[in-house]
């Protein structure tokens, strides 16, 4: 059934906007109990995989909202949980495919400054966005499909990638569509991010005395310094939106002795995963030409999952834009550019979404002390319940409307096919 016969027929388009009003005063009533939440996670910043206290807080919230969630805590990750309700509704009677739509939590701090980047609301937004889509079909018995909500707290952003561990677990096999969205300077329904790959570069000389017989030795020191030098004079060869940043972690223990160990940590970005391979091996070419040429040995190891660049979804991107204008969202015509990573684009290579970036209400910048104080601040709630209710609406366009859940997986479609080119 196509959307004009399902408005013609079931009145989709009066019924949508009142779902839409309905998650929204639900949400309002939550107001202090979210802001709580997310207080409590702001409060107790853990750095990731060691995100015990959110989590807890964070399951506990679904286990007691009402019988109707079922909640895992320690999902596939020990600081993991899933929360899933439904499924609801539906026209085609009993075995017809269910759409899950998925929202995710992160929850993990920085070093030393805390929640600077605001993770803490992200754990807020989507957890409001799912039981504000909850209250608006819970009374819906006639859908176009069965609908499932499913939560998915997802560790470890801003070190090891959880989502990708949640991926490679099977996490998302059953999920049709993703909502998140990341506090920033500015609102915007897409912001292009950039691949990022770490590599941690060891090399392995000869200790010897650096005065009475340093031509015993082999400096891997110098092996250190040949190679960000070499990876200095690269950048001018490199495309403008490539980046390669990095430090020295160990350069040696005294003056007096040649070290005999050094190691480097760089990360490696690119707009586009296929662009990555290309920086990789020109990096991997410049630590291997310092092994060389100081006669140590190396290793070029990668530590952590490569984070993907986010893919686009025309149709989630529009439906989220309206839905906020509709609340108030001013959103700029041609954002500013962003060069940050997020394991979310994993996601999006495998499963239909959307990861909007929404204003706080500060001019700070995110990892900063000032953006940790703004991201606890009262004045958030505002902008933070107002991105939920958007992400929310943006769920009841495409549930209700199966035109435009085809759309999105043409958009995804594409997006993917475009890798190959």
């Amino acid at each position: 059934m196509n959307l004009d016969s399902a408005d013609r027929k079931f009145g989709w388009m009066e019924k949508r906007q009142q779902m839409k009003e309905t998650l929204q005063l639900f949400i309002d009533s939550l107001k202090d109990e979210l802001y709580s939440l997310s207080q409590d996670i702001w409060s107790q910043p853990e750095l990731a995989g060691n995100e015990t206290h959110a989590h807890d807080r964070l399951v506990r919230f679904f286990s007691q909202r009402d019988q109707n969630w079922t909640v895992q805590s320690h999902y596939q990750l020990p600081t993991a949980f899933r929360a899933s309700w439904g499924p609801v509704g539906g026209w085609g009677g009993e075995g017809e495919p269910v759409l899950n739509v998925g929202f995710l939590c992160e929850y993990d701090a920085l070093p030393d400054v805390g929640h600077a980047c605001g993770h803490n609301l992200i754990a807020e937004v989507g957890a409001a966005a799912a039981v504000g889509l909850k209250a608006a079909l819970e009374n819906q018995l006639e859908l176009p499909v069965p609908v499932k909500i499913t939560v998915l707290g997802t560790p470890a952003e801003e070190a090891i990638g959880g989502k990708i561990n949640l991926i490679q677990a099977g996490a998302f096999t059953d999920v049709d569509l993703v909502f998140m969205a990341h506090p920033a300077q500015q609102d915007a329904s897409f912001l292009p991010t950039v691949t990022i790959a770490e590599v941690s570069v060891k090399y392995h000389g000869k200790a010897s005395h650096a005065s009475a017989y340093p031509w015993e030795g082999l400096n891997a020191l110098d092996a250190a310094v040949l190679a960000y030098n070499n990876l200095s004079l690269l950048r001018q060869q490199l495309k403008p939106e490539w980046r390669l940043h990095g430090i020295i972690k160990h350069g040696g223990v005294k003056p007096n002795i040649i070290p005999a160990y050094s190691e480097l940590e760089f990360y490696l970005r690119t707009p586009l995963l296929k662009d990555l391979c290309d920086l990789k091996a020109r990096a991997e070419a410049c630590f291997r030409a310092a092994a060389v040429a100081t006669g140590c040995q190396v290793e070029i190891i990668y530590p952590t999952p490569t984070y993907y660049n986010i893919l686009p979804n025309a149709t989630l991107a529009n439906l989220y834009e309206s839905n906020g204008k509709a609340l108030g969202i001013e959103f700029p015509e041609q954002p500013a550019s962003f060069s940050g990573s997020t394991d979310f684009g994993n996601v999006s290579f495998v499963v239909p979404g959307i990861h909007p970036f929404f204003h706080i209400g500060t001019g700070a910048l995110n990892h900063t002390e000032e953006y940790t104080e703004a991201a606890g601040a009262e004045k958030a709630q505002l902008y933070a319940l107002r991105t939920a209710k958007a992400l929310a609406m943006t769920a009841v366009d495409v549930v209700c409307c199966p035109d435009l859940l085809l759309q999105v997986r043409e958009d995804f479609n594409r997006a993917r096919l475009k890798l190959e080119e």
